[in-house]
């Protein structure tokens, strides 16, 4: 039997249109016409590995189920990522973020240290950001240390609490702190548990507000390029009013602020730009510089 007989038809471009409006009604994720060359091929690749013979069939089963729903979209999401992909960011947050917090919050009690990670992938940025604080903060056991790491996909989330890791994953952590953050299991490396306690993974549509209190860093690495731009504006103005006054965050290299209805500060360390929250004093500052000169 030929078995090209025994593979579903590709799917039609009104089908695509139909999954690309399910997508963008539910997640407020948009395909638009720049991620056309990958979109197509991912639907068809993952209508394939379904076994459903039609579209139409793999459409009512994505309706049907949101276990199924996420399945489909963590599929066309990119979850390549490994740990420290940007050595510019982490220095910054070692050299930048950590001796501000430090400064503001010592004398705090509880000393409290929240970092977000939103769209956290499979796990890997949001241990780096730990075992930066664990290898950067003199006493890291003095401060209460909460990193918020959320994503949409649920197979993602799954991996990321696993906390098993191998290969090109690997790459950029060193042999000390391979050893001293991970346990050797066979081929791989599981996390251990002192980093884990830091982290709480946790679900997420950024596209829907929901609280998480007061951050004093969040990176939002390579996400925002999924939503409109009305969309990234509203997502912006959250993160900006999720922030401590003085608080950082970090966009992916390819993303901009330029349509920001929000004004952040502007700030370079090395080759990392990143952008700050104007501190209160800051902000205070402007009206009395306009008093004074009336």
């Amino acid at each position: 039997m030929d078995k090209s007989s025994t593979l579903p038809a590709a799917v039609t471009a009104s089908e695509l249109d139909e999954l690309r409006t399910l997508i963008e009604e539910r997640s407020a994720i948009f395909f638009d016409a720049s991620r056309e060359r990958f979109f197509a091929p991912r639907v068809n690749e993952y209508l394939r590995a379904s076994g459903e013979q039609n579209a139409a069939t793999l459409l009512r089963r994505i309706r049907n189920s949101n276990v199924e729903y996420d399945r489909f979209l963590g599929s066309l999401l990119t979850q390549e990522t490994s740990f420290f992909r940007y050595p510019d960011i982490f220095q910054a947050l070692e050299r930048v973020v950590l001796p501000e917090v430090q400064a503001r919050n010592m004398w705090r009690n509880p000393r409290v240290l929240r970092i977000w990670s939103a769209g956290c992938s499979t796990g890997e940025e949001a241990y780096s950001i730990a075992i930066t604080l664990s290898d950067t903060l003199p006493f890291p056991d003095a401060w209460q240390i909460e990193i918020l790491a959320t994503d949409i996909s649920r197979d993602a989330l799954q991996l990321a609490e696993r906390g098993v890791y191998a290969g090109r994953s690997l790459a950029s952590v060193t042999p000390l702190q391979l050893q001293t953050h991970f346990k050797k299991i066979g081929d791989s490396w599981e996390v251990k548990p002192r980093l884990r306690k830091m982290i709480s993974f946790v679900q997420m549509n950024l596209a829907r507000s929901v609280y998480v209190g007061r951050m004093d860093c969040i990176f939002c690495m390579n996400v925002l390029m999924y939503f409109s731009e009305e969309r990234r504006n509203e997502l912006l103005q959250r993160f900006y009013d999720t922030l401590e006054p003085g608080g950082l965050f970090f966009l992916g290299h390819s993303e901009s602020m330029k349509t920001a209805p929000v004004k952040f500060e502007t700030a370079v360390h090395g080759d990392c730009q990143y952008y700050v929250r104007p501190s209160a004093s800051k902000t205070e500052l402007k009206p009395a510089a306009l008093g004074n000169g009336s």
